[in-house]
């Protein structure tokens, strides 16, 4: 007889519910398959890099973790430079860039940012980016708790732990933009892990 915490043994009541080891066992099946069906799922991630820069390091860190992503995730960058500014006037008909920009986002799985920090905070055009796709979806230490912020208003969820903060980008590629040390791959693979499980279980609870 299972008894809730704190409370008085009861009296054992005679149970009406009978066993059936058919309607189990298919129970059981059912929730594999589902099991399968979500392991083998690739999801799709929609990568915003904070920095326009054609030579940012922010860039050259998104492009290496696509090269460096596990099978369970597919990578791709979504250009945010071309987004207009948001503009309230224009969110029943917007612009084609942002039509353009909220469908990348709405289509993809999760979205990952990469991201410089300007005076403590997001830079300005992925903050835009972010209003702009707010309607209809969706570092360093300070840009990412701004970001955050931003994302809590939004009803955003956002990966918890583990945070990454990656310092001396200037030293850290080639020329060829890989990833040098083999103690930063190893870090970001542990990182891209760690999120892919993340999205894994939000998906899940989102269909419990």
């Amino acid at each position: 007889m299972a008894i809730a915490k704190g409370s008085a043994p009861r009296a054992e009541r005679r149970s009406r519910i009978t066993y059936n080891p058919a309607v189990r066992a298919a129970e059981c099946a059912v929730i594999r398959s589902r099991e399968r069906s979500i392991m083998s799922t690739t999801r799709k991630v929609a990568v915003i890099v904070g920095s326009l820069r054609k030579e940012s390091f922010n860039r050259k860190m998104a492009k290496a973790m696509i090269g460096l992503a596990p099978p369970s995730l597919k990578l791709e960058i979504v250009e945010i430079g071309q987004v207009p500014h948001y503009n309230q006037d224009f969110d029943a008909d917007p612009p084609q860039e942002a039509k353009g920009f909220k469908g990348r986002i709405q289509q993809a799985d999760a979205v990952l940012f990469v991201t410089p920090e300007y005076n403590r905070s997001v830079p300005g055009v992925l903050k835009n980016a972010i209003d702009v796709a707010s309607p209809g979806a969706i570092g360093a230490f300070g840009a990412n708790h701004h970001l955050r912020q931003s994302l809590v208003f939004l009803n955003v969820p956002a990966m918890p732990q583990p945070e990454a903060y990656l310092g001396g980008a200037a030293k850290m590629f080639s020329d060829t933009g890989a990833i040098i040390s083999d103690d930063t791959r190893e870090f970001v693979n542990k990182f891209l892990q760690a999120f892919s499980q993340w999205i894994e279980k939000n998906i899940a609870s989102q269909h419990a």
